[in-house]
């Protein structure tokens, strides 16, 4: 039985009624924690591109004197794929962290009747498969190639942290008379059905279109960008770009960051708290050594990781990069793996003074020792 035919949703133009097309492209972001960290001397190339430094637009009102590792990046050569609405461009870069990270941005260009109609986008599936399972292959691959360059590297692949950026151009025919705000007054609807992956966006409730849609900023008349938990929508023109996505890349990217930090000192208090449980007194000594030295990377690994946003010297990006960072709950996560250092510098003192309390003791007893053998030769020395 042939399916039925959708129903157009409020804010979509039906089919064929000769009105403008939306064209732009979605952009794909996977970030992957693959190390403890990157040697600072990266190869040459990668995967036989040339990995050259990763640099923002320089009209922008960027800081001068950055104070944060740029990523390196490669460009890999565009691809045909059969996607949901026909044969589709699939355009790759990877960034590479000196945090040991890479970041994976997928672009696929678009060109649909409404704004249900790329919904179909946010899963990508191919004939022979997915993208999320194409990028992942991707990753593994890279890992291994960055295998001579990685200190401390992760025993597994992690679970990627992905995000999806729907780039629309304003319409072209009513550039002069468009404006952003009234546009999404009307399509509301639509824009939440298509952040939340929804068909058939009526059915949302009234709570949730407001919701979805309630962060969203404008700085020009004809821009926009809505941001939500798990996709974001821009309109306009393709060259404004670049700058917002890589403000919502760095936020993705850091909270890619953020969970396998918490991860880590997750898995180290679980091992404190078993070694603890009548360790001898050289195992504690190494415990504290080690709760030392994490103490240490922990603190500075927090500085770089928060140096990556440094870029942002236009007052636009930054409202951008902060409406993601809370939609990421970037502060939360942040303050759970700072209370968990606490305890790890908590845990750290206690070991310290236990294992000073200890000398001491030794060396009490040390000095009883002596002074009681002394007071025997001196007995013995006057029997004589």
């Amino acid at each position: 039985m042939p399916p039925e035919p959708k129903t157009p949703t409020q804010g979509d133009p039906p089919p064929g009624d000769g009105r403008p097309r939306l064209r732009g492209e979605v952009a794909y972001f996977y970030a992957f924690d693959i190390a403890y960290e990157l040697s600072r001397d990266l190869p040459a190339s990668l995967m036989g591109k040339s990995l050259a430094e990763y640099r923002l637009d320089a009209s922008k009102r960027n800081p001068k004197h950055l104070v944060f590792y740029r990523p390196r990046m490669i460009r890999l050569p565009t691809e045909e794929r059969l996607g949901p609405h026909g044969r589709v461009s699939i355009r790759i870069e990877v960034k590479v962290l000196a945090i040991g990270a890479i970041s994976i941005r997928v672009r696929v260009p678009f060109e649909v009747d409404r704004l249900s109609a790329l919904v179909d986008y946010h899963d990508l599936h191919f004939h022979h498969g997915t993208l999320d399972q194409e990028i992942r292959s991707l990753a593994d691959r890279l890992r291994g190639e960055l295998a001579p360059w990685v200190l401390r590297p992760n025993e597994a692949l992690s679970e990627e942290e992905a995000y999806t950026v729907f780039c629309l151009e304003p319409p072209t025919e009513a550039e002069a008379s468009f404006r952003s705000e009234t546009w999404l007054a009307t399509h509301r609807e639509s824009v939440a059905g298509l952040l939340n992956q929804e068909d058939d966006p009526a059915r949302l409730s009234r709570q949730e279109i407001e919701e979805s849609t309630s962060r969203h900023l404008s700085y020009y008349q004809h821009d926009l960008a809505v941001i939500d938990w798990d996709a974001a929508l821009l309109v306009d023109s393709p060259s404004e770009w670049e700058e917002c996505l890589y403000a919502i890349e760095v936020a993705n990217l850091q909270l890619a960051e953020l969970e396998a930090y918490d991860r880590h000192l997750d898995l180290v208090l679980e091992r404190s708290y078993r070694d603890l449980a009548g360790a001898p007194m050289r195992t504690r000594k190494a415990l504290i050594t080690g709760l030392r030295e994490l103490r240490i990377d922990m603190a500075r690994f927090s500085d770089e990781l928060s140096n990556i946003n440094k870029f942002l010297g236009d007052w636009h990006l930054a409202r951008i990069y902060e409406t993601a960072a809370g939609r990421f709950h970037l502060s939360d996560w942040k303050r759970g793996v700072e209370e968990k250092l606490k305890t790890v510098g908590e845990l750290h003192e206690l070991l310290k003074s236990d294992h000073a309390n200890r000398w001491m003791m030794a060396l009490e007893i040390t000095i009883v020792l002596l002074f009681i053998l002394d007071v025997v030769l001196l007995l013995l020395g006057g029997k004589k």
